[in-house]
């Protein structure tokens, strides 16, 4: 596989197959995705990897003690505007229509949306924190790190999913895995084998094209 092979197949898995994913394959992608750019090569990513006995733990805690926690930032701008508001928008909607959940469905699709807290039904997941004292342009870098892990995930055989709605849970998470007081949870990740057969998976996000935001000069 090439990487405009690995680009063109990565995507937001939200169906995955229960079989493992040993600590040892988790383990190389990380060592690999280390090689991702980094400014000053500070490397500000710190990894918990939740995986086998830690992830049926971390289900169970979510099952008897769930709390939400205030986000420590915006996933999205405040009143956000277009084209970005559109393409929100659409996202949502093309991914509910492929299992059938109209718009009217409130239950529905918070019931979809709830599904992050069970990384989707993935074997393994990670945790990305990053220090507090740490600026924007190092918050750039993990997601150089985190893009980079989702391409060789896609080498591996392996699926991912990004999840910013982690960060709704930043407390319970930063408990769980025994995070010091200066780190700050960024985002989660599922990881598995993805479920083919599973319609939300069929879901192909559309891109703008390179004329709406490039110039030539």
């Amino acid at each position: 596989m090439d990487v405009s092979e690995a680009v063109a197949a990565r995507m937001s898995v939200r169906a995955f197959l229960p079989d493992p994913v040993s600590d040892e394959v988790i383990t190389a992608l990380l060592a690999q995705a280390s090689r991702a750019p980094s400014g000053g090569n500070l490397q500000p990513w710190r990894i918990y990897v939740v995986n086998g006995s830690a992830m049926t733990r971390f289900r169970d805690l979510m099952a008897t003690e769930r709390k939400m926690s205030s986000g420590e930032y915006n996933m999205y701008p405040p009143d956000l505007w277009e084209p970005y508001r559109t393409n929100r928008y659409r996202i949502g909607e093309q991914m509910y229509a492929t299992i059938g959940i109209e718009r009217e469905d409130k239950a529905g699709r918070l019931a979809q949306l709830a599904r992050n807290e069970d990384f989707f039904g993935a074997p393994a997941g990670l945790f990305c924190f990053v220090d507090r004292r740490m600026g924007e342009p190092q918050w750039s870098d993990l997601g150089m790190f985190l893009q980079t892990f989702m391409l060789l995930a896609v080498e591996a055989g392996l699926g991912t999913c990004a999840q910013e709605y982690w960060s709704l849970f930043h407390e319970l998470v930063t408990g769980f895995v025994e995070a010091p007081e200066e780190e700050m949870l960024f985002c989660g990740m599922a990881i598995g084998y993805v479920d083919s057969e599973a319609a939300v998976n069929t879901l192909t996000s559309e891109r703008m094209p390179v004329e709406q935001w490039a110039r030539f000069l």
